[in-house]
């Protein structure tokens, strides 16, 4: 899909008429609450506005939430804030929304699909509104970028933060794992500002930061089976290929490597993978393009764009969302430090889980239409949409969706993430209407891209849940296919 003028120039109104508003509240002394998405895009978004509200002299706050419920809509109602600002968030919930804060200032900046409409009221910034893709060509923190430059040009130097949340966001699904779309905008706008690098190469986790073989460990979005989580395994995988892992006392970066070095790296790794019965499309996608950011330190977890956005979701994930927001908004000393302690205990965690799932075989069942992770209490929600993005490439059937979930602890609900692919999408499956759609049903909330969504369901109906879900994907199957051979 490819983005056009007109609906660039629409979104960049939209974005012009909320900068408006923000300033003209600012000006009259307003108190400004931003709501946003402990997610790296939600936190690179708080980040970005938190930013432009500070240098405009705002008084302001900034509250992350895990979702937004009718919890987080009374808090707002009841207030005292002038202007209510939702970042990475909102368009999913005008219902409830309207409902509860239909007498108030509210500005939505999101990228989600919207449900229902806004009152008249609202300002709401979506590129869905002006027909561009939410899930693959602009992120929440790109939309929020957009009205910060959109309030002063100088704010062209927080565009490296919608490059991040793009990125924590997944939607470098381009050819090539580039960001395009209006994202590709923000990357010339970082290009143009001197804070950011692009260039094509291995993608490990830790390139800029880490010996070879902790890089191959630390690397799990793809998951490689008996190589990530394991240094030792690491290490004699790169013995085999003849990689030195040192120069002299010195440990090898990814970035010390010679052009021959990364493809005899690449092909055996790609081998190893194939060994171990995964598709080799999915050891395609250890190369892309490397988002380098000029301005953070060398050998730090910033360096790396795509880094970058996993400390901030590690930050999300593990209940320390504020170190995201202060690392966002600049703070390079004890909250960084702390942040990298978090980032350790996050990997470790997912590594865990990852490994828990590759020995319980049988928590991943397969129904006629869709996977089912069945996490339980076994995995923590607050990670088990990261799990099952990374697990969506190794199933045996990579086109069907993925839904996984888990209880939450001393709730009776359960938190589901679904995840699909490209090619499932182009076949006519939604579903961020599905789990809208379903979640409704069974006195729950949900929503999110056609591409990825989530919900919240009350613990007692998740098998009805799953049920209707694998039901409704076999129908939008259908549908895709009819309107397929309509020649539609």
């Amino acid at each position: 899909m490819t983005v056009e003028e007109g609906q660039i120039k629409a979104l960049l109104k939209s974005s012009s008429k909320a900068a408006d508003v923000i300033r003209e509240h600012v000006e009259d002394g307003g108190l400004v609450r931003v709501e946003s998405h402990l997610d790296a895009d939600g936190l690179a978004a708080a980040g970005i506005i938190g930013v432009a509200l500070n240098r405009l002299g705002a008084r302001f706050i900034i509250r992350i939430e895990r979702w937004l419920d009718e919890q987080v809509v009374e808090s707002l109602s009841s207030g005292k804030q002038d202007l209510t600002i939702f970042t990475d968030m909102g368009s999913g919930y005008l219902d409830i929304l309207s409902e509860g804060l239909s007498e108030k200032n509210v500005i939505i900046l999101d990228h989600h699909q919207p449900v229902g409409e806004p009152p008249e009221t609202f300002i709401q910034v979506n590129p869905h509104v002006h027909g561009i893709d939410g899930s693959r060509e602009l992120s929440g923190a790109g939309v929020t970028y957009l009205v910060a430059k959109s309030l002063n040009e100088k704010n062209i130097d927080l565009s490296h933060l919608g490059v991040v949340g793009a990125l924590g966001d997944l939607q470098d699904k381009h050819e090539g794992r580039r960001l395009g779309g209006v994202n590709s905008i923000i990357v010339e706008d970082a290009i143009e500002a001197d804070l950011l690098e692009v260039e094509r190469d291995l993608l490990l986790f830790g390139r800029e930061t880490r010996p070879i073989h902790k890089a191959l460990a630390y690397t799990t979005n793809p998951f490689i089976p008996g190589i990530s989580g394991e240094e030792d395994k690491s290490l004699a995988l790169l013995s085999t290929l003849g990689i030195k892992t040192k120069d002299g006392d010195r440990w090898r970066a990814l970035r010390d490597l010679s052009k021959d070095e990364k493809r005899r790296l690449f092909s055996g790794i790609a081998d190893y993978m194939v060994s171990k019965g995964l598709q080799s499309e999915v050891a395609m996608s250890l190369i892309g393009m490397v988002y380098t950011l000029k301005r953070e330190e060398p050998w730090t977890p910033l360096r790396d764009a795509r880094e970058f956005a996993v400390l901030l979701n590690a930050t999300g994930r593990m209940g320390k969302n504020g170190l995201g927001v202060a690392i966002c908004m600049g703070d390079r000393g004890r909250c960084l430090q702390e942040a990298n302690q978090v980032l350790e205990e996050y990997r470790l965690t997912i590594t865990k889980y990852l490994n828990w799932l590759d020995e319980n075989p049988d928590r991943i069942e397969e129904l006629n239409n869709i996977y089912v992770v069945h996490g339980g209490r076994s995995i923590d929600e607050k990670v088990i949409s990261t799990i099952s993005t990374m697990i969506l490439p190794n199933l045996p059937n990579p086109e069907k969706p993925l839904i996984a979930y888990s209880i939450i602890p001393d709730e009776d609900y359960i938190k589901v993430s679904a995840r699909a692919s490209y090619t499932v999408i182009e076949k006519g499956v939604n579903l961020g209407e599905i789990l809208h759609s379903a979640s409704e049903r069974f006195s729950g909330e949900g929503g999110g891209h056609d591409v990825a969504a989530g919900a919240y369901i009350p613990a007692k109906e998740i098998d009805s849940f799953i049920k209707y879900v694998d039901e409704l994907v076999g129908k939008q199957l259908a549908e895709g296919t009819k309107r397929s051979g309509d020649g539609g």
